[in-house]
């Protein structure tokens, strides 16, 4: 049996392959991410798929022949038709818990770096000057805001818990979370409403879905603090990419730390590349040798399970 990995952007699958092949399975890949049109060839005879950012149409679903599971590497699965899988009765994968911390840090790092004006006074000495480069009132105290958090899952539970160290207020949406839940991690559950409309520091922690796409646009971001800090480090295409540029260029939001947007690459002729109240970061935050270790053995231990037609951890599409 074959293990097929459509794409990868790590410097080879060694890891995969050794536990793959222990296992008795074969593994053929491809490194560059193609198109839905040029995947049938090498899925349709898979009997396992392993993923990462190669589009899993549901024309892609209906060339394979005999998949036993999809397997994304990632905690998002915006990349796989979840619906065509599920009609095939093919069950997708994804890895829920490898790079909890880094993106927790990383979103640490991306709220001191805003509300401290990191980067803006680095250029300015780097430039040669002196003093502040930023109007005093910029320069925030986090025991003085309120940090609205929407998505309470891992990784916005463990923002909290880092946030909780700084004194800030912490109001939390996210609809499927008990309240209990927020109120036990030192936070303060709230509409969506109430958190756009109370936050100084917005910070998007929810998966990309057909509920939370375009999750802030033109209105939403209309009904948010005046000089709202926007932190996202979940998916590009939760915000409305032209809104929150027309935002930022009003002053409305004051600032924004992106390590994803909509689309990838940010086109370099984009005005929000040149803003200089605008931290950019290109998909990386969940980035550490051990994260990415856990992800790769997860993926390919995962494939190797659907192979032996053991029970799936994991499955994100509601098929046992």
């Amino acid at each position: 049996m074959q293990v097929a990995v459509t794409d990868y952007s790590f410097p080879d699958l060694s890891v995969e392959t050794a536990i793959i092949q222990q296992a008795g399975f074969s593994l053929q890949a491809w490194k560059e991410k193609k198109t839905a049109a040029e995947l049938p060839p090498l899925v349709a005879s898979a009997d396992a798929v392993i993923t990462q950012f190669a589009p899993i149409t549901a024309d892609v679903i209906a060339s394979m022949q005999q998949a036993r599971v999809i397997v994304r590497y990632g905690i998002g699965v915006d990349n796989v038709d979840l619906a065509a899988a599920a009609a095939r009765r093919i069950p997708v994968c994804n890895v829920p818990d490898y790079c909890i911390d880094e993106v927790a840090d990383h979103t640490l790092a991306f709220i001191l770096a805003t509300t401290r004006q990191v980067v803006p006074n680095t250029l300015h000495v780097r430039n040669g000057l002196w003093g502040l480069a930023t109007p005093l009132e910029s320069l925030k105290t986090l025991k003085h805001l309120t940090v609205g958090l929407i998505g309470f899952g891992r990784i916005g539970q463990e923002v909290a818990s880092r946030l909780k160290a700084f004194k800030c207020r912490i109001l939390v949406f996210d609809p499927v979370v008990p309240a209990a839940t927020v109120t036990a991690a030192g936070a303060v559950p709230a509409t969506l409403a109430d958190v756009l409309s109370q936050s100084d520091v917005l910070s998007l922690h929810c998966p990309s879905t057909a509920q939370t796409r375009g999750l802030l646009n033109s209105e939403s971001l209309s009904q948010t603090k005046a000089g709202v800090a926007v932190i996202n480090l979940a998916r590009g295409d939760l915000i409305d990419p032209a809104a929150l540029t027309s935002a930022l260029q009003s002053g409305h939001v004051s600032a924004a730390a992106l390590d994803v947007f909509n689309p990838e690459p940010i086109p370099a002729d984009h005005p929000i590349r040149s803003m200089p109240n605008v931290i950019l970061a290109s998909h990386i935050a969940s980035a550490s040798v051990p994260a990415v270790k856990k992800l790769r053995e997860t993926a390919a231990n995962l494939a190797v399970m659907a192979l032996r037609g053991e029970r799936l951890p994991n499955v994100v599409n509601g098929v046992e």
